[in-house]
């Protein structure tokens, strides 16, 4: 594609290797561990519904998360919630199968204060891996407002990505936060703001639109 390499030569990155997903859903995903070793991902119906201009805008937010180290960074917190997710499901088997002799030796309430750490654990740790998911989409934003120097490319964008109800078949929950957009629109999840791997549309054109 010509506006990715216009792109690359702008930021000074390696071209990265371009996909092109057979689907009407308007999304495009960034991965790769640097920027010698990535690829951006566009499904069709971006291609054919979006001007030049808005393209350019997504194709500029995907080559910032690149240039970022997004991929990476996301890669690590992901592991690391596993790892917190591992240790208290330990935590909690040898707390039902251990020494059971502890209920009588008066500590019915720091058993109790471990049971709740046990649950809260992992779902804290899903919320900071969400939170950082969706500051990395903010910056994703900025950067390419900047690269571009026309915000109005990727708020028309962002528009017509957010007014399109089709959803991404391919895409899943462990995927869906490399999306531009949240790709599973239509699957009824109604996740409240914490629990989002992406900002609100409006939140993140206002942040464009002040820029």
């Amino acid at each position: 594609f010509q506006l990715v390499q216009n792109l690359t030569i702008a930021t000074g990155m390696p071209m990265p290797k371009i996909y092109i997903i057979e689907s009407p859903a308007l999304n495009a995903f960034a991965t790769g561990r640097d920027p010698k070793h990535a690829a951006i991902a566009v499904t069709r119906g971006l291609l054919q519904r979006l001007e030049k201009r808005e393209l350019e805008g997504v194709l500029a937010h995907e080559l910032s998360h690149i240039k970022n180290f997004d991929t990476r960074l996301m890669t690590i917190i992901v592991v690391l919630v596993g790892m917190v997710a591992l240790l208290t499901d330990f935590a909690w088997r040898a707390s039902l199968f251990g020494d059971r002799d502890r209920e009588n030796r008066g500590n019915g309430v720091f058993a109790i204060i471990g049971v709740v750490l046990i649950v809260l654990a992992p779902i804290i740790a899903n919320i900071i891996k969400l939170a950082v998911s969706r500051q990395r989409e903010y910056l994703a934003d900025a950067s390419a407002a900047y690269i571009t120097r026309y915000p109005q490319g990727l708020i028309d964008a962002l528009t017509k990505i957010a007014s399109d109800h089709q959803p991404l078949e391919t895409a899943n929950t462990a995927t869906a936060h490399l999306f531009i957009s949240n790709p599973l629109k239509d699957r009824k999840q109604k996740l409240a703001g914490l629990f989002s791997t992406h900002p609100p549309v409006e939140e993140r054109i206002a942040r464009l639109r002040a820029m």
